[in-house]
């Protein structure tokens, strides 16, 4: 059983159809990336499978459970086993980094004041920022302050992640470091994960399988190699982005 199976999903804000009926699969324990151009409807497909906005038809089933029409309150529970870390990071920037991160662990109202602490140093530890409990959004870098939204994802420790466009604004030292730390926590933690990106050269290098999206459908769903094949027009703005991107890659130790 997929951990989520889409159908027939469709999502419209007024006379604009952002996703018109997509079905996908996202199999337990792989890296799924999904790559489309600006306002294809990645971000919208994230928002709805963790239940942000809901769909005008179709269903999500979640982990075996139908999630589509679910109530607020049920939802919160799902969400506990997905991460998300948003484009922008989405920081609250009145709030110290150690605030942002345990955010979630305080909603569950499970852990301890001083077990939640000890949760967010080790998740900041994971993303390479040990320390920086104090410090807040505003005083940090962009590298930095993504980081930490992906500290803030990971520290539920979710069943898997959404990643939406995790190294855009990065500068391309910082957008390697990011790929690793995707990387090692699927590698270490075993978590399904789905990247939204542009970013096609760094969907090859780590991704399962890959969905195309494009006028709000998935018009090809495979493996890199597939993808790589793929004679088809629409696609080739990413790969020639792809092939200039591997030119200019910067080699960082560690």
């Amino acid at each position: 059983m997929p951990l989520f199976e889409i159908r027939g999903l469709v999502k419209r804000f007024g006379d604009d159809l952002v996703l018109n009926g997509v079905d996908l699969d996202v199999e337990r324990g792989e890296w799924m990336t999904l790559i489309g151009e600006s306002g294809s409807g990645k971000s919208v497909l994230f928002k709805l499978m963790c239940g942000l906005i809901r769909p005008d038809d179709g269903t999500i089933t979640f982990d075996g459970r139908d999630v589509t029409r679910i109530s607020e309150k049920e939802w919160i529970e799902v969400r506990n086993e997905i991460g998300v870390l948003f484009q922008w990071g989405a920081l609250f920037d009145s709030i110290s980094v150690m605030d942002n991160v345990a955010y979630a662990l305080r909603e569950q109202r499970v852990l301890s004041e001083e077990d939640i602490r000890a949760r967010v140093s080790e998740s900041l530890a994971q993303v390479s920022l040990p320390g920086i409990e104090e410090m807040w959004p505003t005083d940090l870098s962009g590298g930095m302050q993504k980081r930490v939204a992906l500290a803030r994802a990971i520290v539920t420790r979710p069943t898997v992640v959404l990643y939406d466009e995790p190294t855009e604004g990065l500068d391309p030292i910082n957008v390697t470091r990011v790929n690793r730390l995707l990387a090692k926590q699927r590698a270490d933690f075993g978590v399904t994960t789905l990247v939204a990106t542009q970013n096609m050269q760094a969907a090859f290098g780590a991704s399962d399988r890959l969905a195309f999206l494009h006028d709000g459908e998935f018009v090809k769903i495979g493996t890199p190699d597939e993808l790589r094949a793929w004679d088809d027009p629409r696609i080739e703005p990413f790969r020639r982005a792809s092939e200039l991107r591997a030119k200019t890659r910067p080699s960082i130790p560690g």
